[in-house]
C-alpha cells in the first residue's frame, strides 16, 4: 500500500460507527439507535441530572418532585410517568444500606453518647434522602421513557 491510502484507510476507521460499522457523524446524544430503541443508560443519566430523558435539555421536575406537564424544549409529554412509590423505596432502600452499616462502625470505633449519635445520624439519613429523593424520581422518569413503559411507547 502507498502512503496516502493508508492516511485515507486509518480516516475512514476513525469515522466508522464502533457498533455497527457505519460511517458518518455518531448522533448528537441521541437517546435511540437507528432501530428506534431507546437507550436505557443515558435516558437515566438524564433524569437523574432533572433533565428531559429523550432531548437532554429541558427540565424534568418543576418543583421539589413533581414531574412537569412536558418537556419545554422537546415538548415530549411527561404525563404517562407511574413513578409512584418507587423512588421513596430506592430512597430507603439505599439511605438504610448507606447508615446502618456506617452507624454500627461509629458506635462500636468511638462509643459517642447515644444523643450525639443520633443528632449526627438523624441529620445525615434526612439529608441524604432529600438529595436522593428527585434523582431516583428523575432517574425511574427516564428509565420509563426508554422502555416505552406505559404511554411512553407510543407518545415519545
Amino acid at each position: 500500500m502507498r502512503h496516502d491510502q493508508i492516511v485515507k484507510d486509518t480516516s475512514t476507521q476513525s469515522t466508522m460507527d464502533h457498533t455497527h460499522g457505519h460511517t458518518g457523524p455518531e448522533p448528537a446524544s441521541e437517546a435511540a439507535n437507528d432501530t428506534g430503541e431507546r437507550a436505557i443508560w443515558p435516558s437515566m443519566r438524564r433524569g437523574w441530572r432533572n433533565k428531559c430523558p429523550r432531548c437532554g435539555n429541558g427540565s424534568l421536575l418543576k418543583g421539589y418532585l413533581t414531574v412537569a406537564k412536558s418537556c419545554p424544549v422537546c415538548k415530549l409529554d411527561y404525563s404517562h410517568h407511574r413513578a409512584d412509590d418507587g423512588p421513596a423505596y430506592l430512597t430507603i432502600l439505599i439511605v438504610g444500606h448507606l447508615m446502618a452499616p456506617l452507624l454500627h462502625v461509629v458506635f462500636v470505633t468511638w462509643r459517642p453518647e447515644p444523643l450525639i449519635l443520633f443528632t449526627i445520624f438523624a441529620v445525615g439519613c434526612v439529608a441524604l434522602s432529600l438529595y436522593l429523593l428527585p434523582r431516583l424520581k428523575g432517574t425511574i422518569v427516564g428509565f420509563q421513557w426508554a422502555r416505552g413503559m406505559g404511554g411512553f411507547a407510543t407518545h415519545g
